[in-house]
Parts: structure tokens; sequence; C-alpha cells
């Protein structure tokens, strides 16, 4: 059975990672869970199922709003403890036992996203690992394929171009993008054209956009395309940020220019975070282009959005902020010093 511990994490990223599994441990771990007697007499029912995949939604839901930070803890805990308990418990049949460790994968890849958001690097990659080793057990290919994704879009985030093309790739097979609905493969197109950007390869990176583009196009109503809920959240605005991303890292400033607005124009209203963060984003390209003025109204923008989120990744975008006006901002009161102060105000409360 999972060992309670193992839902901690560690406190630092490895830059080594962990090996890619291969294709037989897949197997294995399937056939071993299939196997793995039962540790308590709770007998696990659908109720639990649907609690479970209900909390994980309502922490998702939170992260998405609040940032990473609000609610971490709480995760954290009710892993910890209601989780494990159901994992250790009876299920009456093979279909219920594969749901509830999917259920269960995810709530756990919703932790580590949930600590990657604020900046918990080496935790989060503990929870990615562990949520690819439920999605094993699960057999669950679309999960196992997301969470793969998640971990290549944080060894993007964190310059590890080598190791965020092979999880890229890895979500990319046949059993995981294949098996996924097409909003979700989407997802998936997206993160690997980045991390095909950072890795040098501009040709691959922006056929990999075009695919991500047709697989959107592609996404039906759910009973044409089920889709699982932790991919509603990605939409034209979703699409449109990490393409300027991708378009940013292979030196396309005013495409990524144009998608960064394009992003903010078509996000959903409660997606705070993601777009308090795409406003930073677009701010800093605007920057790069000359357009200073232009740049300090996106960035007074950005911080309007962030006020009451809890994210590392916004603390972050401020720092950039910052290091941007940073050649400009001593030439008195105008508006660069004025956003400059804001900005150190700002990252002042939230320590």
């Amino acid at each position: 059975m999972m060992n309670r511990r193992e839902l901690l994490g560690s406190s630092l990223y490895s830059a080594l990672g962990t090996a890619l599994p291969s294709e037989q441990w897949w197997d294995q771990r399937l056939r071993l869970a299939r196997e793995r007697p039962p540790l308590s007499t709770l007998t696990v029912t659908r109720v639990h199922i649907d609690a479970l995949r209900e909390a994980t939604t309502w922490f998702s839901n939170r992260d998405q709003r609040l940032g990473g930070r609000a609610g971490r803890a709480a995760l954290a805990a009710y892993l910890r403890t209601d989780v494990a308990d159901y994992l250790a418990g009876h299920c009456p049949d093979e279909q219920t036992r594969r749901d509830l460790v999917s259920a269960a994968g995810e709530a756990v890849y919703v932790a580590g996203w949930m600590d990657f958001d604020s900046g918990h690097h080496g935790r989060a990659q503990a929870n990615f690992r562990l949520a690819l080793t439920l999605a094993a057990e699960a057999g669950d290919g679309a999960l196992a394929g997301h969470v793969l994704r998640a971990a290549a879009h944080q060894a993007v985030d964190l310059k590890h171009p080598g190791q965020a093309l092979e999880y890229a790739e890895a979500s990319m097979a046949e059993s995981r993008y294949g098996t996924a609905s097409h909003r979700e493969k989407a997802l998936f197109g997206v993160v690997h054209a980045r991390a095909l950007a950072a890795a040098g390869r501009k040709h691959d990176a922006l056929a990999a956009l075009l695919r991500a583009e047709d697989d959107l196009r592609g996404a039906g109503t759910p009973a044409d395309d089920p889709e699982p809920t932790r991919v509603q959240f990605f939409t034209e605005g979703s699409l449109a940020h990490e393409t300027a991303c991708t378009l940013r890292d292979l030196d396309d400033l005013p495409g990524a220019e144009a998608e960064f607005e394009r992003s903010v124009r078509t996000r959903p209203a409660h997606l705070i975070r993601t777009h308090a963060v795409t406003l930073g984003y677009l701010g800093d390209v605007q920057a790069r282009r000359g357009h200073v003025d232009a740049a300090c109204g996106t960035w007074h923008r950005a911080l309007d959005a962030m006020a009451g989120i809890q994210s590392g990744r916004t603390h972050d975008t401020v720092t950039r902020m910052r290091s941007a006006l940073s050649p400009i901002r001593t030439r008195g009161k105008g508006a660069a010093a004025e956003l400059d102060q804001r900005a150190r105000d700002f990252l002042q409360a939230v320590g």
C-alpha cells in the first residue's frame, strides 16, 4: 500500500529527476495493484469515489481562483487521512478499484500542481511521481499523460529543457495521448510545443502548435467527446497563453504579444490566477519590444488582478516585472517608478 509519508514529498527539485519507467513497469504496476490485499475492513463504494472526485474538483477550482498556496495544506491532510484510508480498503470489483485509484491519482496530481504553483518544486515533483504511479495502477493512460505534461511544464519553467522534452514526448505516446479527449490532447500538445521550443526545435514546435489548435477545435459536446473535469479549464484563452509562451521562447515577440492579448480577451473570468500571470507575461513582452508605456499599463492591470491570490508564480511574475523595470525606474517619479513602488509593496505584503 502507498506509504502515507510519500504524500508529503521532498523539499528540493532534482535536476536529474526520475527516469521515465519502462513499458514493462506500467504492466507490472497494474498487475501488482490487482493482487494487493486490502489492509482494512472498509469496503469502498461509489459514494467514496464520487466524494473524492468532488473534493478534488473543489481544490482545483480554489487553486485556479486563489493560487496554489490557498488550501494546499488542507489537501495534503485530506490525502494523508481519508484518501489513504480508501486506498487501504477493500474494493468489491476491479472496476471499482480502478476508479478509486484513478480518482486518488488525480487528487495527488492537484496537490502536486498546487505545490508547483506555490514554488515548492521538490514536493511537486514527488507528488507528480506518485500520481503517475497511481495512474499506472489504475490503467488510466489519459491521466498518466496529464501528469507527464504537468511535469514537463514544471521542467520548462525551471529551465530543464531536456527533461521537459522527455516528459512531454512521453505524454504524447499513443497509450496516453491516444486515449485522451480532444481537449486534453490539445493540452498535451501545446505543452509539447513549449518543450520543443525550449529545446530549440523551432519547426517541430510550430507544427505541434498547429496540432494542438486542431485538437481543441475538435472538442465536441460531452456526449460526443467525453472529457474529465480536470480539463474543462482548457479553452481558447488557455491555448493562447501557452502558444504565446512558445512563441516568446522562439523569439517571436510580435506573435507572442498577439497571443497573450488573445488569452486576456478570451479567458473565463473565474480563472483569476492564470489571468494575472498572463498579464504579467504580456507586460514583459511589451517591455522587451520597447513599448514601455503599454507595459506599465498592463503590469498595473496584473497587480490589480493579483489581489488576494496566494501563488508563487504571481510572486515570480512581479519579481521579473521589477527586473524589467530596473533600467528605467531610477529616472524619477514617472510611470515606471510608480509601478516599481507598487510592485515592491506587493512583494513585501505577500512575503
